[in-house]
């Protein structure tokens, strides 16, 4: 990690078009191991739920943690358009943010949920620094996504999913009687742990906050996608990775293995774990687990560099 631009535990904002990307470092570059950079879901959530991965500095990994435009730390932009929210300014910001930061020449994506997709796409053009790819939670396209939630809302208790399409199709999805069926879906798909953990609130609360972008490039809710990225997919891509990858869910996800499968099929080199107590969020739902499975993966790609 030659000419790191920032010094260890460093944050801030960066300079992104005429705007502003926060991003948080943990750890001290530059000892041999690559960067992690962590990019989280959404679109339109923030990296705190996913703040625990931050654990990996204590094994020399430093961790590069941003809120993507839009939300968090970074700029909002409330009046921006549809035509403004696309794949391309995501993938702008995050080959901006490695520019910045010096890490563009050897660094780890750790894509969670649309990071994940997010992070496929960023790999299928083969940038020569980037190591290994995880990609956890994440389907390989919307429209499997979407045609899997139409399995999980048939399973929902009985009237939860009429009391939805009612309010869907009456465009009252902002209602505390929408609100309170969503949540019996995300308690089984999203996160099962009780209490909520703080860190998944967090993240939550800046999304209501301002939803700007989840409404306009997801939609109202996890399994009503109407956005503008309801037909994107990565699965013509995958073939392009050329670096080692991890998969990662739940057995109880809302992104289904019928979402997933698609990576396991067409990335070359990849591998696929399913945690079997958690949901979309193994890094809270089973922490240790993932951790340690996260760990191997790393350690995986330091064997591949001394064989280098």
């Amino acid at each position: 990690m030659k000419n790191m631009a920032v010094a260890a535990g460093a944050k801030g904002r960066i300079p992104f078009r005429e705007y502003r990307t926060w991003y948080r470092l943990t750890g001290t570059p530059g000892r041999g191991r690559p960067a992690v950079v962590v990019v989280h879901g959404g679109p339109g959530s923030t990296h705190d739920y996913l703040i625990g991965l931050s654990s990996l500095s204590e094994d020399g990994w430093p961790v590069v943690h941003y809120d993507q435009l839009g939300n968090g730390g970074s700029t909002h932009l409330p009046d921006a358009g549809a035509d403004f929210w696309t794949v391309g300014l995501f993938l702008e910001e995050l080959d901006n943010l490695l520019r910045h930061l010096g890490i563009a020449d050897d660094y780890v994506l750790v894509g969670q949920s649309w990071g994940g997709m997010l992070a496929a796409r960023h790999a299928a053009d083969r940038p020569a620094g980037l190591r290994g790819l995880v990609i956890a939670n994440s389907p390989a396209s919307y429209p499997l996504w979407r045609q899997e939630m139409e399995v999980l809302r048939a399973a929902l208790p009985p009237g939860v999913d009429a009391t939805l399409r009612a309010h869907e199709a009456a465009g009252t999805t902002h209602t505390e009687e929408y609100a309170e069926a969503v949540r019996v879906f995300n308690d089984r798909h999203v996160c099962r742990v009780r209490p909520l953990p703080p860190a998944y609130v967090a993240s939550v609360m800046e999304t209501a906050n301002d939803p700007t972008v989840y409404h306009t490039m997801n939609g109202p809710s996890e399994f009503h996608v109407v956005g503008t990225l309801k037909d994107w997919s990565v699965e013509d891509r995958l073939p392009d990775i050329a670096v080692p990858t991890l998969v990662l869910s739940g057995r109880h996800d809302e992104a289904t293995p019928v979402t997933v499968r698609p990576f396991r099929e067409r990335i070359p080199d990849v591998r696929w774990e399913i945690l079997e107590e958690s949901s979309h969020m193994p890094h809270l739902e089973e922490p240790e687990l993932f951790h340690a499975t996260l760990v191997d993966f790393l350690k995986s790609l330091d064997d591949r560099r001394s064989d280098g």
